[in-house]
Order: structure tokens, then sequence, then C-alpha cells
């Protein structure tokens, strides 16, 4: 931070500000456990009276919770769990049931960045044609952004009584998510113009926080990979242009990263089609309610709680989950 020009770099300062606080954050919760777990041994050797005893397992309970706490930094080490990241929200077959289903999950999410504290960008947004959205690009920046929502990746499964068939029955909906680390690195991504198909188009809904609405947004499409980025956050058809452009060469270095580091492979995430049999997390509003996530079992009654972004329990118990797979 002394180095001259540190400040030059605004986004670049500015999270590694948030990384040095991250940073003392850590030290300090660890200073504060060893001062803990200290105190608790001073306890236990002072006598066994029920107030004691009493005593010892309130402090106990305390202790476990600021431990599961502080576990997390020890459960996001890998390289990138640290970026931001770009999270991409796609609607399934099932045309106005599916954007509804799509919008409710961006509105999750959206919940889940105020409750961290996390800004965002919407890179793009495209209206359902009746209700909802098709789909929504957002860039979230914050520490640990990517590690977190590294466990959403995948496909999300609605069930409830349709509030868009007049004979009000049950159906079953579907969303893709898609969470990407911004990688630094990629500057060095070379593009050949030859190899890109640009599309510009008009900005469609109000998408939140700035999304414009001019006839500036635009699509790139790169050939020999078939990767589609778009962007229409920008006020200029040159300015997205270029926005749309930097996310492209992010996303073909992870894809360059994957080819050369097996160890790498889960950055982007596995595709799969939107349809039955290959959901992540369900989301049961009737019969019953339920949100169960089919790859650690974690579940909760409260469905209406974690669509308004609680979220800590699923994300948690997914990166244990990782944990597990990666020491075996």
């Amino acid at each position: 931070m002394n180095k001259a020009g540190f400040w030059d770099n605004q986004e670049r300062s500015s999270f590694v500000v948030q990384e040095l606080s991250e940073l003392k954050n850590i030290v300090k919760e660890m200073s504060n456990l060893d001062s803990n777990i200290k105190g608790l041994e001073e306890l236990l050797s002072s006598g066994e009276d029920e107030e004691t005893r009493e005593l010892i397992e309130t402090e106990y309970n305390e202790l476990l919770k600021s431990l599961n706490k502080f576990e997390l930094y020890y459960l996001l080490d890998d390289d990138y769990d640290k970026n931001n990241c770009i999270l991409e929200i796609h609607s399934g077959a099932g045309g106005t049931e599916a954007c509804d289903w799509a919008m409710m999950i961006y509105r999750m999410y959206l919940r889940w960045c105020d409750l961290k504290n996390y800004k965002y960008e919407i890179l793009d947004y495209q209206e359902g044609e009746e209700v909802g959205i098709k789909s929504v690009s957002l860039l979230i920046k914050g520490m640990y952004a990517y590690g977190y929502l590294k466990c959403e990746k995948g496909i999300h499964r609605l069930v409830r009584l349709s509030p868009f068939d007049a004979n009000h029955k049950r159906h079953t909906s579907f969303a893709s998510v898609l969470a990407t680390p911004v990688l630094e690195e990629s500057s060095d991504i070379v593009i050949d113009e030859k190899d890109l198909k640009i599309d510009v188009y008009r900005s469609s809904g109000n998408g939140g926080q700035g999304v414009n609405t001019t006839d500036s947004a635009v699509r790139i499409t790169h050939l020999p990979t078939k990767i589609v980025v778009t962007c229409q956050n920008e006020r200029s058809q040159l300015q997205n242009k270029e926005h749309a452009l930097n996310i492209l060469r992010n996303k073909l270095k992870v894809l360059e990263l994957e080819k050369k580091e097996n160890e790498l492979n889960s950055i982007k995430g596995e595709q799969k089609n939107i349809e039955f049999g290959s959901q992540i997390r369900s989301y049961v509003m009737h019969p019953y309610s339920m949100v169960k996530d089919h790859r650690t079992k974690c579940e909760t009654s409260d469905v209406l709680k974690v669509l308004d972004g609680d979220l800590d329990m699923f994300i948690e118990s997914m990166l244990k989950e990782y944990k597990n797979e990666s020491s075996e």
C-alpha cells in the first residue's frame, strides 16, 4: 500500500484495502479464540459446582459458534476464492413460469449480496416476454464473492402452485446459475477480431442498479469457442463493447486454465441441460415447505427465508463438502 502509484488504480487498491481489513479480522478472531480457550481451561480447573458447570457449558457453546465461523477461512482457501464473481442466471424451459422463477432467484442473490455488503453491477438483463427474466448477468464485488458463489452453480428447481395457472395447479420450474471468478491475469489474452460476431441491440428492463435502456447494448460471440457475452450497463456502445471484451477475455482465461490444470476444472462448473435430474437444489412450496440441497442433503422448511437471501447454511455445507472431496 505504501508503493508509489498504489492509489492510481482505484479498483485494485480498494480490493487490497479490503483484503487487509479481512486479514486483520482473521488475526483478531484468532486472538479472541485463543483467549477464550484459555479462559475455558481456567474454568475447567476451578471446580465442579453447579454454577461453574453451567458457566462452562455456556462458554463452550459460544466457543463452538466462534470456531464454526472461523472455519470458513479454512474452507475458502482455493486460488480464486477471494476474487470477485460473475454470476449468470438463465431461465429454463417453461415460458412464464420459468422466467418468474429466474426473477425470484435473481432477487434471492441480490438480497444475499445486501446481507454480505457486496456491491454488484448488472452487466446484462433480458426480460421475459410476459413476466420475470430470461437471463441476467451480474458482476459481484467483494472479498470471497467467488468462494461463496461457486457453491451455487447448477440447476435450481421450484415446485409451487402456479399463480399464472387459472386452475391453480402445481408446476415445476427450473433456472440455471453459473459462477465464474474474475481473473486479473485475463488482460494478457489476445482476441482476434475475425473470431468475433458482434451484435448491437436495445437494452431491456429496469434491472435494479442502473441498467441502461438505450440502443447501445452489445452481444459478442466468440466463434471458435461459442462463448457469448453481453453488456448493457454502460451509456455508450463503445463502453459496452470494451466491457464485454473484458468479460470475454476473463472467460477465455478461465477456459485456458481449465485446459492446463486439472485441479481448476471446477471453476466454470459442470454444464447440464436445464431439466429434471440435474438440479442441485429444490425449493418446494407445495404440498409442503422445504428447501433441500441434493449434494449435501442440507435442508430447511423456511423457504421464504431462503428466498430472501439466507443462503449461508447451504453455502457453508457445500464448502465443507468441497474440502472433504479435496482431502480424499
